[in-house]
């Protein structure tokens, strides 16, 4: 197997959780949510705890739930998997969204 072969399935994977719109535009605010998380945590100073970390769970439920279950380090790997849990949580969602979507196109066509 190639290089390109392993690109050329990822990239069809990608293909089939975000097919449309919709769930491109979930995935990309979920990306956002976490960049702004990251940066308020890494630069901005609070006197009171921020809630910045927050909304990337948030804006991931129902499945950003399940991912608050697995225990974390407390290093950087935990750190790693803080952020690497809610994007695999929203790349879920997302892969429902299009499912959903691609269910109701196939009902409209057949009506």
């Amino acid at each position: 197997m190639t290089g390109r072969d392993d690109a050329g399935r990822v990239r069809g994977a990608l293909t089939r959780v975000a097919d449309n719109p919709a769930a491109r535009l979930y995935l990309a605010v979920c990306a956002a949510l976490l960049v702004w998380a990251v940066v308020d945590t890494a630069f901005v100073r609070h006197d009171d705890a921020s809630m910045a970390g927050v909304w990337p769970f948030a804006a991931t439920l129902p499945t950003g739930l399940l991912v608050l279950a697995v225990p974390l380090p407390g290093n950087r790997v935990g750190a790693v998997l803080l952020l690497a849990l809610p994007a695999a949580a929203a790349l879920v969602n997302a892969w429902a969204i299009s499912a959903v979507l691609r269910r109701l196109r196939a009902r409209a066509a057949r009506v």
